[in-house]
């Protein structure tokens, strides 16, 4: 009857589930030995277990609400840019356009005011006189005025009580009301009296800032090395088993971005690298076309050389044969046609403004997400400022390591030696300290499935899970052995069924005390509150449930030899 009762243990799906588990775990886990490296595995140890180097990275940047006269906007950008004798001869502002006009003795072209960016003109001369008529939006121009002055992108967006300004470089409050002091404007004040301004970036730019970092370190074969966010304006970095300086020049170095046209085949020409990409602006959707675009803008030298190779290659008279390949560090990431108006306008002069289409549906726009990402080459899009830095020796870290596993040795033994004082009974001791290591493999399986780094926190974040899953499991325990014996079967139902009653309770407690941790992240005690609940988790969903199972085996187990 025991050997029909051993086989049905090995048939329970809680048994299977726990056992395919473990097999899953060792196979993520991959434990090896070679005589190079001594024992291996597939663990991702993080930068205070492995050493290396850390950085904290200070975005720079203001976002603040402003307003200026659109005549002065418009000759203050003619004079940066182009010619200054220009005379503003009038200013028409409608809803959603503002007609400024004005002359200049200059001779100004069509193309020199496309380069501009600043809308749609019409050109004249006579009488030595050229005129301008000029449409375009009182946002585009302070933005194109900051930028040009600057030297930065300045992105405009539209919010509930305006439009907010968010200019990508360190700039103070008193240094933007001298620059908007210049063209007739000034930060707009809220109902308090007080300037719209805020030192820093949008949440938006530091999440891009952050995938452009990710980015990078994964096409450098880094994937594991974890990109922080800390606040609105700052990044942390961990470069695990990396020195200082290489860590540095990995965060501060662009990759290489590069342009092509197919000429025949597989074959291409060189076009331009990513140095002759002057700009690039956020992603943005055509209504009218139902297409997600990302917009960018050429240099005078890019854009030369970009109509110079399509007429030559003939992608200008045949576009759908030759198509603009853009690469990054040698890996394609983006091929389509010219249009067939960019190659009508291509024969006649170079374009400078450029918008490359991926498509309608929400796979576009997360494809023109990246593409935005690859166009800047891992280029940031604001400056930083280096907060901080730190090198953890590599010695070090392998020291950590191993007083890691010595303390969690240390507490298994320990809570071991209590168990099995508090009942002096081996068949009791070995499942519960089985499951116990069990618990701590599954753990790392899961660790190694995610490619999730292992740092102190997340060491103490297993022993705490130790702690925890040796109370639930003292607690089954209890419930089990009823007076000190195995109780008919009813009754021990009724007490397995109020046992894990108990469990689920204080797990949910653990959860929800944890949650907080791992949603605000708060640097390395987020990876102790992951470890916690991932644990908590594991152990009531496939540890205890089997626990008690092999318990009530073991004890009835020995009933009957006690019986006999």
């Amino acid at each position: 009857m025991r050997d029909d009762e051993n086989q049905s243990l090995f048939k329970d799906i809680r048994v299977i589930v726990f056992i395919i588990a473990i097999l899953g775990s060792m196979i993520f886990i991959h434990p090896g030995y070679s005589s190079d490296e001594g024992f291996t595995t597939n663990l991702n140890y993080g930068l205070d277990l492995e050493g290396g180097s850390w950085l904290q990275l200070k975005l720079q940047g203001a976002v603040a609400q402003l307003d200026a006269d659109e005549g002065l906007l418009v000759k203050e950008i003619v004079n940066i840019n182009l010619v200054e004798d220009v005379n503003i001869a009038s200013v028409n502002e409608e809803e959603d356009d503002i007609t400024v006009t004005f002359t200049s003795a200059s001779i100004l072209t069509n193309n020199q005011m496309d380069q501009l960016g600043v809308g749609q003109t019409t050109i004249s001369r006579s009488n030595n006189v050229t005129q301008v008529v000029l449409h375009s939006t009182k946002e585009t121009l302070i933005s194109t005025y900051l930028a040009d002055t600057l030297k930065t992108e300045v992105i405009p967006t539209l919010i509930s009580d305006g439009v907010e300004y968010e200019i990508r470089t360190a700039i103070t409050q008193e240094e933007l009301e001298a620059l908007m002091e210049k063209v007739g404007g000034f930060i707009v004040t809220d109902i308090n009296g007080d300037p719209v301004y805020k030192e820093g970036v949008t949440t938006e730019t530091r999440d891009l800032t952050k995938e452009i970092l990710s980015d990078k370190l994964n096409s450098i074969g880094l994937k594991d090395i974890p990109v922080k966010t800390v606040g609105e304006d700052y990044i942390l970095i961990d470069f695990a088993g990396i020195d200082l300086a290489t860590a540095k020049n990995i965060a501060e170095k662009p990759g290489k971005f590069e342009i092509r046209i197919v000429t025949q085949g597989n074959e291409s020409k060189h076009v331009l690298y990513g140095d002759e990409i002057e700009s690039v602006s956020i992603v943005g959707y055509h209504e009218d076309q139902g297409q997600w675009y990302v917009p960018f803008t050429l240099t005078d030298a890019g854009a030369q050389a970009l109509q110079e190779i399509a007429i030559e290659t003939g992608a200008t008279q045949d576009p759908m044969s030759h198509n603009l390949v853009m690469y990054l560090d040698e890996n394609e990431v983006y091929s389509a046609p010219l249009s067939y108006s960019a190659a009508d306008k291509l024969e006649q002069a170079p374009i400078y403004s450029w918008q490359a289409s991926t498509g309608a549906d929400e796979e576009s726009k997360t494809r023109a997400e990246e593409l935005q990402i690859h166009l800047r080459a891992g280029a940031l899009p604001v400056n930083v400022e280096l907060m901080g830095s730190g090198h953890v020796d590599a010695s070090l870290g392998q020291q950590f390591k191993t007083q890691a596993v010595i303390a969690g040795m240390i507490a298994l033994l320990a809570v071991a030696f209590v168990i099995f004082r508090k009942y002096n009974k081996p068949a009791i001791l070995i499942p519960m300290v089985s499951t116990s290591i069990s618990e701590v493999i599954m753990i790392l399986g899961f660790a190694a499935a995610i490619g999730w780094q292992l740092d102190l926190a997340s060491i103490a974040g297993i022993i705490a899970a130790i702690g925890t899953g040796i109370d639930h499991l003292v607690i089954i325990t209890d419930e089990v052995l009823y007076e000190g014996k195995l109780p008919p079967r009813k009754v021990y139902l009724s007490r397995i069924t109020k046992a894990f009653g108990i469990i689920f309770a204080a797990s949910a407690t653990t959860i929800i005390a944890m949650s907080p941790l791992v949603i605000m992240g708060f640097g390395s005690l987020k990876g102790f509150a992951i470890t916690t609940i991932v644990g908590v988790l594991i152990g009531i969903l496939i540890a205890r449930p089997v626990y008690g199972k092999v318990i009530h085996e073991v004890l009835a187990k020995g009933a009957e030899a006690e019986a006999e």
